[in-house]
């Protein structure tokens, strides 16, 4: 388990003051994927560089598996830092030793036996599906190969926590696709704790068991996936979500207006994303209704739906219909 106790870091430069972190309080499970998401400058690369301390807090305390890894001398931190692997955008891999000469770079680093190499070696490239690629220069591998290698490396030493700043940012959305589900299954067959930093929605959704939401500094919303998605409370996190469904309006829609009509967006939560809604209202009520745009989204194998529609009718009628929504559960104007 990784807490954040009232950390905060604050950096002086030239006499200005620039608070990175501002009094974090936070709890990531052992064995969970969980996801800092925000966009650049809210502080979540710098919380997850406190973790193995390549980013000292100015005050509070990180307990890491119940030590507080801010007390740490050299030796101590050098411990720590082997067990915690790191994941970056750009790879960092050296380009003039093979695929398997930087996996024997970090086991050398952790002081590992030579004669020990081949055979972890040998496992960790099965593992991220690289067994042919051993002997391979970085040049001739493909930017997912090469977050492939990036990944094994990490995992020489096999750390308990996983760190991964940016991993897909760099990559093209099939490639990020192989990623996640590679970090997902070695989350599931190694338990191994895995901290992800994005400002990719798509990326929390993939593959996250819960997230917080950062901006400037702080963290602004916490919870679930599933949650967050469903209930978003702050401005900040609802626009992430808005991002995932690209509901926007066409344009004769966005100032429509005609008398007796109006466009209602719902949203369908859990198993109602999957029931007859609009043939309800067919039934139900005497307007006229017309979809507009809409979309399911299976977040933690849980159904989230979005529906954007016109209704054309009395002020009466289209009363009775909010009055439906509300009296649904499950479903609710969005």
């Amino acid at each position: 388990m990784i807490e954040f106790i009232n950390v905060s870091k604050v950096y002086r430069k030239k006499g200005n003051v620039v608070h990175a972190l501002k009094d974090i309080y936070l709890t990531i499970p052992k064995g969970k994927i969980f996801g800092l998401i925000g966009y650049s400058g809210a502080g979540k690369s710098t919380l997850l560089r406190t973790i193995n301390l390549l980013e000292t807090p100015t005050s509070g305390k990180v307990i890491v598996n119940g030590q507080d890894v801010t007390t740490f001398n050299q030796s101590a931190l050098r411990k720590h830092r082997l067990n915690v692997g790191m994941i970056f955008q750009q790879f960092n891999l050296i380009h003039s030793k093979t695929v398997a000469e930087n996996i024997a770079f970090s086991l050398k680093a952790a002081g590992i036996k030579e004669k020990d190499y081949q055979g972890r070696i040998d496992e960790l490239l099965a593992l991220v599906g690289l067994t042919e690629r051993k002997n391979n220069y970085p040049k001739e591998l493909s930017g997912g190969q090469k977050q492939r290698v990036g990944i094994a490396r990490a995992l020489a030493n096999n750390p308990d926590i996983l760190l991964c700043d940016e991993a897909t940012s760099a990559l093209d959305p099939e490639t990020t696709k192989s990623i996640l589900d590679l970090i997902q299954n070695i989350n599931r067959q190694l338990g191994i704790t895995v901290v992800v930093i994005t400002h990719e929605m798509d990326v929390i959704k993939e593959i996250c068991d819960e997230v917080a939401v950062m901006d400037h500094g702080e963290i602004v919303e916490l919870g679930d996936v599933f949650t967050i998605f469903s209930n978003p409370k702050s401005s900040l996190t609802k626009h992430f979500v808005n991002e995932i469904y690209h509901l926007e309006l066409p344009e004769k829609y966005i100032n429509l207006q005609e008398p007796n009509k109006e466009i209602i967006t719902v949203k369908f939560i859990g198993d109602k994303a999957e029931t007859a809604f609009v043939n309800n209202l067919y039934k139900q009520f005497n307007c006229d209704i017309s979809i507009i745009q809409g979309r399911i989204e299976y977040i933690q194998n849980q159904p989230l739906g979005m529906l954007t529609f016109s209704v054309s009718g009395t002020n009466e009628e289209r009363q009775r219909i909010y009055e439906y929504i509300q009296a649904s559960e499950g479903i609710e104007v969005a």
